[in-house]
């Protein structure tokens, strides 16, 4: 048996998201039937997390069990012959038979992005957040709102609900916001985000940016878990999985 690593590329427009569910189809449950395809055997592929319907990943990890002689390198290359198109294994190597996608990641790092024009966009319609109501977002207010959320805080507030999550306590290292023409781009590392933590601080730097809540009020935001005082939580397609730190 051998413990087989993949970091996976995929855009989640067409998916229910990472998680297999049934009579809908998932990243997770494709994968394993692509592996089928090329090994004779269906694992179980383990992620380092779930991702919801219609949000992407550049960096998802995953790993999977196998008897299969196939080469790990070449595992990347065979599994992309069969794949949809939109779902791609960036790389594929072996790894210890202890090692557990989920279980051992240190952070994760997100994007959220945002397309900030008077005019929608064909080509990243399913990619990006258009926002529209604003003809320029304030770039210096969403960096001053966004340093409230560094470091190590409860973020219930910032969680939405039906999660069964024994901790809401999550540390943020940094965020940072880059602006390229129309397009904002809001970049996360922590710890680990809770359920929909991003879309909703994302919605939240975004009010700030236009004046619907004031950045100063953010410490006290967190401090009293008030989920009426935040933002709102913005749509899946806007937001990336870029990478899991191990």
């Amino acid at each position: 048996m051998r413990n087989i690593m993949l970091i996976i590329e995929y855009e989640g427009t067409n998916y229910c998201g990472w998680q297999s569910q049934k009579n809908v189809i998932s990243i997770q449950e494709t994968i394993e039937a692509a592996l089928e395809k090329i090994t004779g055997s269906r694992p179980i592929i383990y992620g380092s997390g779930r991702t919801d319907k219609g949000v992407h990943a550049l960096g998802q990890t995953a790993n999977f069990f196998t008897e299969s002689k196939i080469h790990a390198e070449k595992f990347a290359f065979a599994l992309n012959a069969v794949l949809p198109r939109d779902i791609v294994i960036k790389t594929s190597y072996e790894v210890d038979m202890n090692f557990h996608a989920r279980y051992h990641a240190k952070s994760k790092k997100y994007t959220y992005l945002i397309l900030n024009s008077r005019q929608p966009t064909a080509l990243y319609r399913n990619l990006a957040y258009h926002v529209s109501y604003c003809d320029k977002l304030n770039i210096d207010e969403m960096r001053r709102a966004s340093q409230h959320f560094l470091g190590t805080h409860d973020f219930t507030a910032f969680m939405a609900t039906g999660s069964s999550i024994r901790s809401t306590v999550r540390t943020i290292y940094d965020i940072n916001i880059i602006e390229d023409e129309d397009f904002i781009k809001l970049t996360y590392h922590g710890n680990g985000f809770l359920y929909n933590m991003v879309r909703i601080i994302s919605g939240t730097i975004l009010f700030a940016a236009i004046g619907k809540i004031d950045s100063n009020e953010i410490p006290k935001t967190i401090a009293t878990k008030d989920r009426t005082k935040v933002g709102k939580t913005l749509p899946a397609h806007g937001l990336y999985l870029e990478k899991v730190l191990y």
